[in-house]
């Protein structure tokens, strides 16, 4: 990975552990012991994963986050110029995935040179794996707005959407924006809230949406906050057949859900009763 041995400049997307460091790969402790430039979303909790990870890191480290990130490209494509390997660590998680990333990456393809990643965890997908809810078509939103109206007026957008969708939200925000996306969405929409995800107080909320803005008004959740909505039920009109309901359930089964998890992710789909499913399924 040195300046030597890859001969031109590039770049490194290298995905850091969410919290548990027991996560970090190989392939990162590589990267951030042997890139020549390292951009840290921030450069003190690099240097704590460094520390902890029992790597020396050799390069110049240099902060890169939303922010000053528009002013730090240029420098670090002047860098590529001199063939340097730069390494773009953020907090946790992926670079570029609603994290510092994306315009290095943008100006580097443009200047012709090449962008490789040493994949690592994502919030994103591990939220979704842990949902409960459907994960074979998603949409990841990023954070809402800030504000009250301007977040009613996307989630607005949004409701009609049949894909399950998945937000990042900040704790002192996370009340209103449940209680937003269960007037919005509708107060019986499955979803779930996955805070503090693989560090010592990771919890798992899941219900529907009232529920949970009622538990989050009952006590403002901390930490780094995903959370997990399902899509909107088909319409009047868009169910489909009851033998394709149950090939639904059967290629869930075959993907590793349980026949009881297969049919409650189908009437949640299809905005049916569990019951109904359950009877088609076992009427062959």
């Amino acid at each position: 990975m040195s300046r030597e041995e890859a001969g031109t400049g590039r770049v490194v997307l290298a995905g850091a552990p969410l919290g548990n460091v027991g996560d970090a790969s190989a392939r990162l402790r590589e990267v951030l012991a042997t890139a020549d430039v390292i951009a840290a979303e921030d450069t003190r909790r690099l240097s704590r994963l460094a520390k902890d990870l029992g790597v020396t890191v050799r390069g110049r480290v240099v902060s890169y986050f939303e922010g000053n990130d528009e002013k730090r490209t240029p420098e670090l494509v002047e860098a590529l110029a001199g063939g340097a390997v730069v390494a773009v660590v953020t907090d946790g998680g992926m670079p570029s995935v609603s994290d510092p990333g994306y315009r290095l990456v943008r100006a580097a393809l443009d200047a012709g040179y090449p962008v490789t990643a040493a994949p690592g965890p994502s919030a994103v997908t591990t939220a979704l794996a842990l949902s409960g809810l459907p994960s074979d078509r998603f949409v990841f939103e990023g954070f809402l707005p800030r504000t009250g109206s301007n977040r009613r007026s996307r989630l607005r957008e949004l409701a009609a959407e049949p894909r399950t969708l998945v937000f990042f939200e900040a704790p002192h925000r996370i009340t209103g924006a449940l209680a937003d996306l269960a007037a919005t969405f509708g107060e019986d929409r499955p979803a779930a809230v996955c805070r503090e995800l693989t560090k010592t107080y990771e919890e798992i909320r899941r219900g529907t949406l009232s529920e949970l803005a009622a538990w989050a008004a009952a006590g403002e959740p901390r930490g780094e906050i995903t959370v997990v909505v399902g899509g909107a039920p088909a319409g009047p009109g868009e169910r489909p057949d009851d033998d394709e309901l149950r090939a639904e359930v059967a290629r869930r089964e075959t993907a590793g859900d349980s026949r009881r998890d297969a049919i409650q992710a189908i009437a949640d789909m299809y905005g049916l009763k569990k019951r109904d499913v359950y009877t088609l399924v076992h009427a062959q």
